[in-house]
């Protein structure tokens, strides 16, 4: 009988030595490699990036505004990688040259057919787990967006609706109006 030698866990390594072009997420200790993501993706994360930009401009507010890909490092450490479709920092401490190094104030994740799984359950505890405050979930296909403000508050929206937006008393968003 021989014994089946133990997977090894993938590290910021693995990450670092990927092929030029290539992307991928690590999380507990997995990689995820990332799919190109398709046209109406794109454009929805550009138009949030782009709405959510231009309201902390009007504001005065010292937010930044990152789409992907964009390197987020959770817990502030090499442990786990994650490139958030739209990322908000509100603290500037948490910027580096490398990305966030620590958990954005709000996350949202445009839905892809090769993502489901990550976003609505491996991501959701993630992002909890690491103090995100909000985290959205637009999903294209079932014209839907899941809102988390943690640690209890759950909402979901349909496309057609004003979604409040937490951080920002005041301030929605209509994913139909992008």
């Amino acid at each position: 009988m021989t014994a089946v030698p133990e997977k090894q866990a993938c590290t910021m390594q693995d990450i670092e030595n990927l092929p030029e072009g290539q992307r991928a997420e690590l999380i507990d200790g997995e990689l995820y490699m990332l799919a190109a993501p398709a046209r109406i993706h794109q454009r929805i994360s550009f138009q949030l990036s782009r709405r959510i930009g231009n309201f902390i401009e009007a504001a005065g507010g010292k937010c930044e505004v990152y789409p992907a890909p964009f390197a987020v490092r959770l817990f502030a450490d090499d442990s786990t990688y994650v490139e958030p479709d739209v990322s908000v920092i509100c603290d500037p401490d948490k910027l580096s040259e490398r990305g966030c190094e620590g958990a954005p104030d709000w996350i949202m994740e445009v839905v892809s057919p090769s993502s489901i799984e990550q976003d609505y359950y491996r991501k959701l505890g993630l992002y909890q787990a690491a103090g995100v405050k909000e985290y959205w979930i637009v999903n294209p296909d079932t014209q839907k967006t899941t809102v988390y403000v943690f640690p209890r508050q759950y909402g979901l929206y349909d496309f057609t609706e004003e979604i409040p937006v937490s951080l920002y008393p005041g301030f929605s968003i209509r994913i139909s109006e992008l």
